[in-house]
């Protein structure tokens, strides 16, 4: 499976919304989907089982936060639900690095891929709608891939050949 062969199975109803032309809330919702399958492999073992849950919760709240904080009618109350995504897909990479065990490195280092874009394009996103910096220093999020346009992220390498984990 790829990005493009994902992005075929999003229901239209949510690809018509006008939220779709977001490519942070893509990006979150296809790692929410891609998440699924590691968190199956997670559960399997008895020491990740709450590593498992804490991690597919935080990775729906990326997208669900974009979702509710896209809807918001003012500058401020989006980027209030925008920075609670922005710490969602930080807690999500936090516990990606931490089921590495059970995962193995090419999965992982794949989801702390995507979840760097997408915290890299909340830290533009945030400022935008607050009209203000957000508090802290400024840091250079890089990968390994061109990111420098948000179409280039979902045509990026990361989304050709997805890796799995074992279930």
């Amino acid at each position: 499976m790829n990005y493009a062969e994902w992005e075929r199975t999003v229901p239209e109803v949510i690809k018509a919304d006008s939220l779709w032309k977001m490519t942070a809330y893509r990006l979150a919702l296809f790692i929410a989907d891609i998440g699924w399958h590691d968190v199956s492999a997670l559960i399997k073992d008895r020491r990740t089982i709450s590593l498992a849950d804490q991690l597919y919760r935080a990775l729906g709240s990326v997208s669900a936060n974009l979702a509710e904080g896209y809807s918001r009618g003012t500058g401020r109350d989006r980027a209030r639900f925008y920075e609670y995504a922005l710490g969602s897909a930080r807690e999500s990479r936090d516990w990606y690095f931490k089921a590495r065990h059970v995962l193995g490195e090419t999965v992982v280092k794949h989801r702390l891929h995507i979840l760097t874009d997408v915290i890299r394009l909340l830290l533009t996103t945030v400022p935008e709608q607050r009209g203000f910096v957000i508090r802290e220093k400024s840091v250079r999020y890089t990968s390994d891939a061109n990111t420098t346009e948000n179409k280039s992220i979902i045509n990026d390498s990361f989304s050709e050949n997805i890796p799995m984990p074992e279930i």
